[in-house]
């Protein structure tokens, strides 16, 4: 089951791309905040025009919110905003605080439950599908589609958006330069390392064998390896592709980072027959991340950049 549900996620984020992509750069320049800072316009009523290209109406300051991808919730609780979510979703972990929320459902939602939680805004997503967002809105719900980011600059611009339809827009702005100045001092230690013209590669493996798929380019752990001056092993692949253990051996990368399981993961890894002349294995460079920091684009991916250089660069940190 574990790895079935591994596999599922993996082509989740296949699925999220392709419909972000769809969405256009124009879809993207409609939900982005005024220029400026957000904290610029906070007043209501105000009309957006949300990712599914509908323009919403949001009537007043929303008091009851329920976002139903665990991301929009990260953000929604970095806003300071957590006492006004009234339900979350099955697939929901973080912050602590969403265990004691009702639930409306996972990828299937409960419609009925939202009802009954009386809402004033929900924040979907497109990878919930057309259907779901279309049967949201006929129920009478006041749906407001974010764009799912697929870069920092696109999820800086989710942020802005929440926190304008929400009325936070100074929390905002906190919360994207918080990010930045973590990532920053990162780069800073970095640049400052032993050997700091030497670019490690690094394997990304998301589900091990026997369907290994790891992260190519167009990707946010693409991006995030760029911003540690590292080399993404599997970067002439896009999106999330299944690779063979035979084409995994021979990137031969210097680091291996899972995004699943722990220790006896790890060990699993290093005991693979064919992968014992890998660098990486040879060297005991194999490390876990927790996957909610480096693949669920919410405030946490800062600290995702900063836990993945200490994997790559540990000597950075010394």
């Amino acid at each position: 089951m574990k790895r079935t549900s591994l596999i599922f996620m993996s082509l989740l984020f296949v699925l999220t791309l392709i419909l972000s992509g769809c969405s256009g750069a124009q879809d993207h320049k409609d939900q982005s905040a005024d220029k400026g800072k957000t904290g610029q316009n906070n007043q209501f009523p105000m009309t957006i025009k949300d990712a599914s290209g509908k323009k919403v109406t949001i009537e007043h300051q929303p008091k009851r919110i329920i976002p139903l991808v665990p991301s929009n919730t990260e953000i929604v609780y970095a806003l300071g905003l957590g006492d006004h979510v009234v339900g979350v979703t099955d697939n929901d972990d973080y912050p602590a605080e969403v265990k004691e929320k009702p639930k409306v459902g996972g990828y299937q939602l409960n419609i009925e439950k939202i009802l009954s939680l009386k809402p004033d805004l929900v924040l979907a997503q497109q990878l919930l599908g057309k259907q779901q967002i279309h049967r949201l809105r006929q129920s009478g719900l006041n749906v407001f589609v974010v764009k799912n980011p697929t870069s920092f600059k696109e999820l800086y611009g989710s942020i802005q958006m929440i926190a304008k339809m929400t009325g936070t827009g100074k929390k905002g702005d906190e919360v994207i330069s918080g990010m930045k100045s973590k990532i920053k001092n990162v780069q800073e230690k970095l640049a400052k390392r032993p050997h700091p013209d030497k670019q490690k590669k690094v394997w990304v493996e998301i589900s091990g064998p026997p369907e290994i798929y790891t992260t190519g380019k167009g990707t946010f752990m693409d991006e995030m390896l760029n911003k540690i001056d590292a080399k993404n092993a599997a970067e002439s692949l896009s999106g999330f592709p299944k690779v063979s253990e035979e084409q995994a051996v021979k990137y031969n990368p210097d680091v291996i980072v899972l995004t699943y399981g722990g220790a006896k993961d790890i060990k699993k890894v290093e005991d693979r027959k064919a992968w014992n002349q890998v660098s990486a294995v040879k060297h005991h460079h194999v490390y876990t991340i927790d996957e909610g920091i480096i693949s669920r684009p919410g405030p946490r991916m800062a600290e995702g950049v900063v836990q993945l250089a200490k994997k790559v660069y540990p000597d950075a940190f010394k």
